[in-house]
């Protein structure tokens, strides 16, 4: 089993949640022949500006993968203005391991995850669709969240 984290808006976390679907980029296929049924997606969505809120980056949940990686060019998800006519068409189906009722806020957990090796440009490990995480890293964000790995 692979623990992955994928980076999102909070509108395609929702979609997430709702439809239980995850899509990555065309940019990102060869992603798609790393990840297997079984594998673990935790929800990683970056600072937004809602209204005169800052939301600051949180971790949302985790799933995990149900089934073999799939193509739908379909549009379901929500499309960055920077990233054109994208669709995420490489998707997958997943199912809720933990929802956190409150997002876990993500900048606390730096020091102790094992994935950002830069501490000070942090940001710059979440900066793809995916990518693999030590499952110590993945076991540390469900205790922080109060979930159970």
């Amino acid at each position: 089993m692979t623990h992955w984290i994928a980076s999102s808006n909070r509108e395609n976390a929702r979609i997430l949640d709702t439809k239980h679907i995850w899509g990555v980029p065309r940019r990102n296929k060869t992603l798609m022949h790393g990840v297997k049924p079984g594998d673990t997606i935790l929800v990683y969505v970056r600072r937004e500006l809602e209204g005169d809120t800052i939301l600051p980056s949180a971790i949302t949940g985790a799933y995990e993968v149900v089934a073999e990686p799939y193509e739908d060019p379909s549009r379901l998800f929500v499309t960055p203005p920077h990233m054109g006519d994208e669709v995420f068409p490489y998707r997958m189906k997943v199912r809720p391991v933990a929802v956190f009722a409150e997002p876990l806020e993500f900048k606390p957990l730096i020091g102790d995850l094992r994935f950002i090796t830069n501490k000070t440009m942090w940001s710059g490990h979440l900066r793809v669709a995916m990518r693999e995480i030590p499952g110590e890293d993945y076991r540390l964000i469900l205790r922080r969240a109060g979930a159970e790995a």
